[in-house]
C-alpha cells in the first residue's frame, strides 16, 4: 500500500476541518507557499478569544487584560515546545508580523551593532529574497557608516543543497553569520539544514529562515543546532500578520528587539497556538509524509509531459529519490506557454496556482514559472486534475 492511500482515511478527516476547502469543492487550491488555509478550530480560537476576553497585552490590571498577557506568555512556552527546544529557559521567543520582519529585526537589531570593519557574513542567494535583502540592507547601511562588511554566497551542489564541503572551507574568524533556510520555497527541497553547524563549527551563528518549513514537516532545535528559528504564522495555518523569532540566546548577546514594544498581534498569537495544537493532534510526521508523496505524484506526471519542465534538482522527483524530496512544493514552466498565461488558464479550471518569479535572489531563477504548491487538505486527485489540464498542452 502506498502512502497516499494508507493515509487517506486520515487525510479525509483532516480536510473536512478547513471551511473554505469544503465550501468549495470545484476549486482545488495548490498555494500553500503564499499561505494556508484555516482549519476551523483555528477560527473558533480567535472567535472565541475576540467574544469573551478581547484585551491588550502587558497594558492593564483587570481580568481581560491580565488574562491575555497570560495566554501570550504561554504562547512562548507553547512554540518552545513545538520547536523541541532543549534548553527553554536560555532562549527567548519574540512575536511579529512574519518572516521577513523577523529577518530584518534580526539583521538590523542583533547583527548589526555586532559587525565590524572586515567582517564577513554568508548569505543563499538562490533562496527567497526575504532571507537575501535584510543582510544586504546591512551591509549598506554599515557601508554609509565606514565600515566594509563582505557578503559571501552560500555554496551549493548539483542537487541545489548546501555545499558543506565548500562551505566549511569558508569560514574564518570574521564570519559572523550563516543564512540559510529550512525547505526552499521554489524547488520544495528540504535544505538538510542538520549538516550546518559541522561545517560551520561551534561559533558561528545560523539563522534559519523556517517559512516553508514550520507547520509542514518536524523541526527540532534540538537536532538542529542553529541560533534563530524565523517563520510566518500564516504559513502554518494561523492568521496573517503573524510569525516569530525563535533565539537560542548561547552564541553571541542575546536576542532583544530594539525600540519600544508596541502592542502584540493578540488575536493572530491566539490563532498560532491553536494552529501549533491542531499540527501537533494531526502529527506533522504524516502530514510531511502526505505532501512529500502528493509532490512525488504531481512530479511523476509531469515527468511523462515532453514540453514541460520541472525545477530544481532532477534527481529528487521521484518518491524514491536518493537526494532530499520535495516537501510538496514542485514548480515547473513549459517550454513555449508563458507561465503567467499558464496560471490564468489554470485558474479557468479551478486550479489556484501561483505563476511569476517567487521573489528569488539574485542567484535564483531568471524565469518565470508555475508553482504548485500542496498541503494536507489536497488530495491526489486535485493533484491528477491539474496533469490532466497540463497533458492538453503537451501536444506538438
Amino acid at each position: 500500500m502506498d502512502v497516499l492511500d494508507e493515509l487517506r482515511p486520515w487525510q479525509e478527516t483532516l480536510r473536512a476541518q478547513f471551511p473554505l476547502i469544503t465550501a468549495n469543492p470545484d476549486v482545488a487550491y495548490l498555494d500553500s507557499a503564499a499561505t494556508s488555509q484555516k482549519p476551523q478550530a483555528v477560527l473558533d480560537a480567535v472567535l472565541t478569544y475576540l467574544t469573551t476576553g478581547n484585551a491588550n497585552a502587558a497594558r492593564g490590571t483587570y481580568p481581560w487584560a491580565n488574562r491575555t498577557t497570560t495566554r501570550i506568555e504561554q504562547a512562548r512556552d507553547r512554540l518552545r515546545r513545538f520547536l523541541d527546544d532543549p534548553v527553554p529557559q536560555r532562549s527567548g521567543v519574540h512575536f511579529l508580523s512574519g518572516t521577513t520582519e523577523g529577518l530584518r529585526a534580526i539583521a538590523r537589531d542583533w547583527l548589526a551593532p555586532q559587525l565590524r570593519d572586515g567582517d564577513e557574513i554568508i548569505v543563499p542567494f538562490a533562496d527567497h529574497a526575504a532571507n537575501n535583502e535584510p543582510w544586504l540592507e546591512t551591509a549598506e547601511l554599515l557601508r554609509h557608516q565606514g565600515m566594509s562588511i563582505d557578503v559571501r554566497a552560500m555554496p551549493y551542489d548539483a542537487a541545489h543543497d548546501y555545499d558543506t564541503d565548500r562551505l566549511a572551507t569558508m569560514i574564518n574568524d570574521r564570519t559572523r553569520l550563516i543564512a540559510a533556510t529550512h525547505v526552499h520555497h521554489v524547488y520544495g527541497n528540504d535544505m538538510n539544514v542538520h549538516r550546518l553547524r559541522a561545517a560551520a563549527g561551534p561559533t558561528v551563528p545560523i539563522c534559519l529562515d523556517a517559512a516553508q518549513g514550520v507547520g509542514h514537516l518536524p523541526l527540532s532545535t534540538a537536532t538542529t543546532d542553529v541560533d534563530f528559528v524565523v517563520f510566518s504564522g500564516h504559513k502554518a495555518m494561523a492568521l496573517p500578520g503573524t510569525g516569530a523569532i525563535w533565539a537560542r540566546n548561547q552564541r553571541g548577546p542575546a536576542y532583544a528587539p530594539a525600540g519600544w514594544n508596541g502592542s502584540p498581534n493578540t488575536s493572530g498569537i491566539i490563532s498560532l497556538v491553536a494552529a501549533l495544537d491542531w499540527l501537533d493532534a494531526a502529527g506533522l510526521d504524516r502530514v510531511a509524509r502526505w505532501n512529500t508523496a502528493l509532490g512525488a505524484r504531481l512530479t511523476d506526471g509531469l515527468r511523462t509531459l515532453s514540453n514541460f519542465e520541472v525545477l530544481g534538482c532532477q534527481s529528487s522527483l521521484a518518491a524514491d529519490a536518493p537526494v532530499q524530496q520535495r516537501q510538496g512544493i514542485v514548480a515547473f514552466r513549459h517550454r513555449l506557454i508563458g507561465s503567467n498565461d499558464l496560471g490564468f488558464i489554470l485558474a479557468a479550471h479551478g486550479l489556484l496556482v501561483r505563476a511569476d518569479g517567487h521573489c528569488q535572489g539574485d542567484q535564483g531563477e531568471k524565469t518565470t514559472s508555475v508553482r504548485a504548491s500542496l498541503h494536507v487538505y489536497n488530495t491526489a486527485e486535485e493533484v491528477d486534475r491539474l496533469l490532466s489540464v497540463l497533458v492538453e498542452f503537451d501536444r506538438d
